[in-house]
């Protein structure tokens, strides 16, 4: 599995990386992988000011609905656009082109909190 050392992690599988105080944010490698093939993702929190922990959107694959949780709190600026039309990039490209939303972060402090690399891979095993 790739756990790329330049992301953030959280316990429920989640990633987020920083460019001044705008996250993107998707799911793992492993997330993905324990999910099977992803056929829709939505996301109808766009505008809205939420905390860390709280649920941004859902992940629907084959075999499973997911809830998909904020790891830092502040708002939700932008779902991307081309998982409506290819939902699979979040399986094939987790890291890249299967990024789910990007915010705005209250607290960019929040964000080093997070999990590294290590500590996420020590996590999943």
């Amino acid at each position: 599995m790739n756990f790329p050392a330049n992301l953030r992690y959280t316990k429920d599988h989640e990633w987020i990386s920083l460019e001044g105080n705008v996250a993107t944010i998707g799911i793992t490698d492993y997330a993905q992988r324990e999910l099977g093939d992803i056929v829709y993702v939505e996301v109808d929190t766009i505008g809205k000011s939420l905390e860390a922990g709280e649920v941004f959107g859902t992940v629907e694959a084959v075999k499973t609905v997911s809830d998909l949780f904020l790891p830092v709190s502040g708002i939700i600026t932008e779902l991307n656009p081309i998982l409506a039309g290819k939902p699979e990039l979040v399986n094939n490209d987790p890291y890249g082109e299967g990024w789910m939303v990007k915010m705005t972060v209250n607290n960019l402090a929040d964000v080093e909190a997070l999990m590294d690399a290590t500590a996420y891979e020590a996590e999943v095993g």
